[in-house]
Protein backbone atom coordinates (compact mmCIF):
# COMPACT_ATOMS: atom_id res chain seq x y z
CA UNK A 1 0.00 0.00 0.00
CA UNK A 2 1.52 3.37 -0.74
CA UNK A 3 1.41 5.81 1.92
CA UNK A 4 -0.95 8.51 1.23
CA UNK A 5 1.20 11.04 3.33
CA UNK A 6 2.73 12.13 0.20
CA UNK A 7 6.17 14.47 -0.02
CA UNK A 8 5.60 16.50 2.89
CA UNK A 9 6.40 13.61 5.13
CA UNK A 10 9.05 14.37 7.95
CA UNK A 11 11.65 11.85 9.28
CA UNK A 12 14.00 12.58 12.41
CA UNK A 13 17.37 10.47 12.17
CA UNK A 14 19.93 9.60 14.10
CA UNK A 15 23.50 9.08 13.63
CA UNK A 16 22.94 10.77 10.39
CA UNK A 17 26.34 12.08 9.06
CA UNK A 18 28.01 9.07 8.00
CA UNK A 19 27.56 5.31 6.60
CA UNK A 20 23.73 4.27 6.85
CA UNK A 21 22.07 7.46 8.75
CA UNK A 22 23.62 9.51 5.88
CA UNK A 23 22.45 7.17 2.79
CA UNK A 24 19.38 7.40 4.35
CA UNK A 25 19.02 11.00 4.85
CA UNK A 26 20.02 11.35 1.32
CA UNK A 27 17.38 9.04 0.46
CA UNK A 28 14.17 10.13 2.05
CA UNK A 29 15.60 13.94 0.84
CA UNK A 30 15.66 12.96 -2.61
CA UNK A 31 11.89 11.63 -2.00
CA UNK A 32 11.08 15.35 -1.02
CA UNK A 33 10.84 14.26 2.51
CA UNK A 34 11.86 16.99 5.74
CA UNK A 35 14.73 15.85 7.80
CA UNK A 36 16.04 16.68 11.38
CA UNK A 37 19.34 15.16 11.23
CA UNK A 38 21.75 14.89 14.30
CA UNK A 39 25.04 13.10 15.29
CA UNK A 40 27.57 13.65 17.28
CA UNK A 41 29.94 14.99 15.12
CA UNK A 42 29.51 18.48 13.98
CA UNK A 43 30.87 18.93 11.14
CA UNK A 44 30.54 16.04 9.50
CA UNK A 45 26.73 17.28 10.26
CA UNK A 46 26.81 20.20 8.76
CA UNK A 47 28.51 19.18 5.55
CA UNK A 48 25.73 16.04 5.39
CA UNK A 49 23.02 19.02 5.55
CA UNK A 50 24.56 21.57 3.43
CA UNK A 51 24.69 19.21 0.64
CA UNK A 52 21.11 18.04 1.09
CA UNK A 53 20.12 21.71 1.20
CA UNK A 54 21.94 22.25 -1.49
CA UNK A 55 19.80 19.87 -3.37
CA UNK A 56 17.02 21.27 -2.60
CA UNK A 57 16.07 19.59 0.22
CA UNK A 58 14.55 20.89 3.63
CA UNK A 59 16.82 20.29 6.70
CA UNK A 60 17.38 20.79 10.33
CA UNK A 61 20.58 19.65 11.55
CA UNK A 62 21.13 19.60 15.33
CA UNK A 63 24.63 18.43 16.47
CA UNK A 64 24.67 16.81 20.17
CA UNK A 65 24.33 13.39 22.18
CA UNK A 66 21.31 11.28 21.73
CA UNK A 67 22.19 10.05 25.73
CA UNK A 68 21.32 13.53 26.63
CA UNK A 69 18.10 14.42 27.77
CA UNK A 70 18.30 18.06 26.71
CA UNK A 71 19.24 16.75 23.17
CA UNK A 72 16.63 14.58 23.07
CA UNK A 73 14.17 17.49 23.56
CA UNK A 74 15.43 19.72 20.97
CA UNK A 75 15.34 17.35 18.50
CA UNK A 76 11.72 16.11 19.13
CA UNK A 77 11.47 20.78 19.07
CA UNK A 78 12.37 20.17 15.67
CA UNK A 79 10.03 17.92 14.46
CA UNK A 80 7.02 20.20 16.19
CA UNK A 81 9.08 23.10 14.23
CA UNK A 82 7.87 21.01 10.62
CA UNK A 83 4.53 20.30 12.45
CA UNK A 84 4.27 16.94 11.88
CA UNK A 85 6.91 13.87 12.11
CA UNK A 86 6.11 10.64 10.02
CA UNK A 87 8.96 8.53 10.86
CA UNK A 88 11.47 8.67 13.84
CA UNK A 89 14.46 6.40 12.43
CA UNK A 90 17.08 5.11 15.93
CA UNK A 91 20.03 4.52 13.86
CA UNK A 92 23.01 6.00 16.22
CA UNK A 93 25.03 3.68 18.13
CA UNK A 94 28.04 2.93 19.99
CA UNK A 95 29.98 -0.23 19.54
CA UNK A 96 32.29 0.21 22.82
CA UNK A 97 36.04 0.08 22.85
CA UNK A 98 38.37 -0.07 19.57
CA UNK A 99 39.43 -2.36 18.99
CA UNK A 100 36.59 -4.61 20.02
CA UNK A 101 37.21 -6.95 22.89
CA UNK A 102 35.94 -9.47 24.85
CA UNK A 103 32.84 -8.45 27.06
CA UNK A 104 34.31 -9.30 30.20
CA UNK A 105 37.18 -7.36 29.20
CA UNK A 106 35.00 -4.32 28.77
CA UNK A 107 35.11 -1.37 31.56
CA UNK A 108 31.45 -1.32 33.25
CA UNK A 109 31.53 2.54 32.09
CA UNK A 110 32.18 1.67 28.74
CA UNK A 111 29.10 -1.11 29.01
CA UNK A 112 26.96 1.83 30.66
CA UNK A 113 27.59 4.06 27.54
CA UNK A 114 26.53 1.38 24.91
CA UNK A 115 23.19 0.66 26.42
CA UNK A 116 22.57 4.52 26.82
CA UNK A 117 22.97 4.92 23.69
CA UNK A 118 21.68 2.39 21.81
CA UNK A 119 18.94 1.16 24.33
CA UNK A 120 17.98 3.85 26.31
CA UNK A 121 18.02 6.90 23.77
CA UNK A 122 15.96 5.27 20.87
CA UNK A 123 13.32 4.70 23.96
CA UNK A 124 13.18 7.92 25.73
CA UNK A 125 13.65 9.57 21.90
CA UNK A 126 9.95 7.03 20.55
CA UNK A 127 8.49 8.16 24.39
CA UNK A 128 8.80 12.52 23.25
CA UNK A 129 7.63 11.68 19.84
CA UNK A 130 5.04 9.86 20.45
CA UNK A 131 2.45 12.70 20.58
CA UNK A 132 3.53 14.00 16.47
CA UNK A 133 4.08 10.25 15.41
CA UNK A 134 0.57 9.58 16.76
CA UNK A 135 -0.93 12.45 14.44
CA UNK A 136 0.53 10.91 11.66
CA UNK A 137 -0.02 7.50 11.93
CA UNK A 138 3.99 7.46 12.18
CA UNK A 139 6.55 4.74 12.67
CA UNK A 140 9.68 4.13 14.62
CA UNK A 141 12.48 2.60 13.37
CA UNK A 142 14.87 0.73 15.17
CA UNK A 143 18.28 -0.28 13.67
CA UNK A 144 19.29 -3.47 14.54
CA UNK A 145 22.26 -5.78 13.55
CA UNK A 146 23.34 -9.18 13.10
CA UNK A 147 24.91 -9.03 16.56
CA UNK A 148 21.77 -8.91 18.53
CA UNK A 149 20.79 -12.51 16.62
CA UNK A 150 24.18 -14.46 15.85
CA UNK A 151 27.76 -15.22 18.28
CA UNK A 152 30.54 -12.65 17.53
CA UNK A 153 32.81 -12.82 19.94
CA UNK A 154 34.23 -9.61 21.15
CA UNK A 155 31.06 -8.10 19.79
CA UNK A 156 29.49 -8.69 23.00
CA UNK A 157 28.29 -5.14 24.23
CA UNK A 158 26.99 -4.52 20.72
CA UNK A 159 24.58 -7.07 20.42
CA UNK A 160 23.23 -7.65 23.70
CA UNK A 161 22.52 -3.65 23.09
CA UNK A 162 20.64 -4.47 19.65
CA UNK A 163 19.20 -7.64 21.44
CA UNK A 164 17.54 -5.63 23.87
CA UNK A 165 16.29 -2.90 21.22
CA UNK A 166 15.25 -5.66 19.27
CA UNK A 167 12.83 -6.99 22.13
CA UNK A 168 11.80 -3.24 23.39
CA UNK A 169 10.61 -2.76 19.70
CA UNK A 170 8.68 -5.71 19.60
CA UNK A 171 6.98 -4.83 23.45
CA UNK A 172 6.23 -1.36 22.16
CA UNK A 173 4.93 -2.37 19.07
CA UNK A 174 2.26 -4.41 21.30
CA UNK A 175 1.94 -1.80 23.34
CA UNK A 176 1.03 0.42 20.95
CA UNK A 177 -1.19 -1.62 19.15
CA UNK A 178 -4.09 0.88 19.01
CA UNK A 179 -1.69 4.01 18.09
CA UNK A 180 -1.93 3.72 14.83
CA UNK A 181 1.57 3.90 15.53
CA UNK A 182 4.09 1.62 14.11
CA UNK A 183 7.36 -0.10 16.05
CA UNK A 184 9.81 -2.21 13.54
CA UNK A 185 13.05 -3.43 13.52
CA UNK A 186 15.52 -3.55 10.69
CA UNK A 187 18.65 -4.91 10.70
CA UNK A 188 20.72 -3.64 7.80
CA UNK A 189 23.37 -6.80 7.79
CA UNK A 190 26.96 -6.12 6.96
CA UNK A 191 28.29 -2.71 5.55
CA UNK A 192 30.47 -0.39 5.24
CA UNK A 193 30.91 1.76 8.12
CA UNK A 194 32.79 3.83 10.19
CA UNK A 195 31.70 2.56 13.02
CA UNK A 196 33.14 -1.20 11.52
CA UNK A 197 36.33 0.12 10.55
CA UNK A 198 36.79 1.79 14.12
CA UNK A 199 35.45 -1.99 15.71
CA UNK A 200 37.96 -4.06 13.82
CA UNK A 201 41.31 -1.68 12.62
CA UNK A 202 43.34 -3.31 10.05
CA UNK A 203 40.09 -5.11 8.90
CA UNK A 204 39.46 -5.30 5.33
CA UNK A 205 36.36 -3.92 4.74
CA UNK A 206 37.02 -4.23 0.66
CA UNK A 207 34.38 -7.04 0.21
CA UNK A 208 32.12 -5.66 2.49
CA UNK A 209 28.92 -3.53 0.44
CA UNK A 210 28.32 0.40 0.92
CA UNK A 211 24.97 1.53 3.03
CA UNK A 212 23.46 1.94 -0.55
CA UNK A 213 22.94 -1.90 -0.80
CA UNK A 214 20.05 -1.46 1.50
CA UNK A 215 18.26 1.55 -1.03
CA UNK A 216 15.55 -0.97 -2.25
CA UNK A 217 14.76 -1.88 1.58
CA UNK A 218 13.99 1.66 2.41
CA UNK A 219 12.01 2.57 -1.25
CA UNK A 220 9.64 -0.77 -0.10
CA UNK A 221 9.21 0.02 3.44
CA UNK A 222 8.18 4.39 2.23
CA UNK A 223 5.26 2.62 0.23
CA UNK A 224 3.92 0.04 3.28
CA UNK A 225 1.62 1.42 6.08
CA UNK A 226 3.00 1.19 9.28
CA UNK A 227 0.30 -1.06 10.28
CA UNK A 228 1.41 -3.60 8.42
CA UNK A 229 5.25 -3.58 9.43
CA UNK A 230 4.97 -3.45 13.52
CA UNK A 231 6.25 -5.59 15.22
CA UNK A 232 8.35 -6.96 12.42
CA UNK A 233 11.76 -7.52 12.24
CA UNK A 234 13.51 -7.06 8.61
CA UNK A 235 16.76 -7.97 7.00
CA UNK A 236 17.33 -5.04 4.87
CA UNK A 237 19.81 -7.18 2.52
CA UNK A 238 17.03 -9.81 1.89
CA UNK A 239 14.00 -9.15 0.02
CA UNK A 240 11.43 -9.37 -1.16
CA UNK A 241 9.76 -8.08 2.32
CA UNK A 242 6.31 -9.73 3.04
CA UNK A 243 4.18 -6.86 5.37
CA UNK A 244 1.43 -9.34 5.70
Amino acid sequence: MTNPHGPSRVALVTGASTGLGETLAEFLGGLGWRLILTARTESDLTAVAKRLTDQGGSVIAVAGDVGEAAHREELIAAAASFGRLDWLVNNASQMGVSPIRPLLDHPVAVFEEVLRTNVVAPVALAQLALPLLKETGGLVVNLSSEAAVDVFPCAGIYGASKAALDQASRIIAVELADSGVGVTSVDPGGIRTRGYAQAEPGFDLSGVPDPDVTLPFWKWLTEVSPGDVTGRRYLAQSGPWDAR
